[in-house]
């Protein structure tokens, strides 16, 4: 698998493939990084792995060499074809490719009914929030090692009372717990990349909390006017919200004049739950 800028564009040049920003694809060439993701992931034989956008198959061939299975599902139909000819034959049954968007296909294929699973990807930076939600609606992976940008991990793990909190962070932090990541230069990739990139950890927790969908869009529409009263955008959204919430912002040392990102996750769970 290609580990170098020469080698990653020697391949991309022999597949007549030009790397498309639009899409995120910046191919990892760091094999330290590539090995620290499947530590951090815990993968072995038998693990059943679910990787978004597999591209040249350099994370892919290093899951499959540790022992695991590998559901993949790439966007582009030049690598796809690339990893259908070149690796899927090599693969011994354990890898199964499907071609088509991830945001459509958040879990690759894999039927949840098999068994508990991992998530290990060099997540496309365009789709991280939205592909994200799609895995938050469904089973959750045991653990989720991630490469996404920077600035998108700070919004997943941001706290309450900073800029960066929002409504995908009230949603991750209810599903899992965060443990120790990596910081990943943007010199790991090729093409180089704008930003600084970071290797996301998660933990399912052991009892995840799932919001009703109304509860989510609910709090995606307070996020939206994120500099607004909390009472002024439920009397908008959730008018018998008001009522049911403010006891419980009152006890926390809130009010309806705070704004949606002061308020922490174990509040908007307790709406979830007195909405119910």
């Amino acid at each position: 698998m290609p580990l170098s800028p020469s080698s990653t564009r020697a391949q991309l040049e022999q597949l007549g493939h030009r790397p498309n920003r639009q899409l995120g694809q910046n191919f990892l060439i760091d094999g330290n990084i590539v090995r620290k993701s499947l530590e951090l992931a815990g993968v072995g034989p038998g693990t059943r792995v679910i990787e978004i956008g597999p591209g040249l198959g350099t994370l892919t061939g290093e899951l499959l060499a540790a022992g695991a299975e590998v559901w993949a599902v790439e966007f582009d139909p030049r690598l796809y074809a690339h990893l259908t000819a070149d690796l899927l034959p090599r693969a011994e049954g354990r890898l199964h490719l499907l071609h088509g968007d991830a945001v459509d296909h958040p879990l690759a294929g894999y039927d949840p009914a098999g068994g508990d699973f991992k998530i290990v990807a060099n997540l496309p930076y365009a789709i991280s929030s939205p592909w994200f939600e799609g895995i938050l609606a469904g089973p959750l992976p045991e653990c989720t090692v991630l490469m996404v940008q920077r600035e998108t991990a700070d919004r997943f793990l941001a706290a309450p009372g900073t800029k960066s909190f929002g409504a995908i962070s009230v949603f991750l932090q209810s599903a899992f717990l965060a443990a120790p990541g990596h910081a990943v230069s943007r010199g790991c990739f090729y093409p180089v990349p704008d930003i600084d990139s970071y290797l996301l950890n998660l933990r399912r927790r052991p009892t995840p909390y799932r919001f009703s969908d109304a509860t989510r869009q609910l709090v995606r529409a307070c996020f939206q006017q994120r500099r607004k009263q909390i009472g002024a955008l439920l009397r908008r959204h959730a008018p018998d919200a008001v009522a049911v919430w403010e006891p419980a912002l009152l006890a926390a040392g809130l009010s309806l004049l705070s704004r949606p990102e002061q308020i922490p996750v174990a509040l908007w769970q307790q709406l979830d739950r007195q909405l119910a």
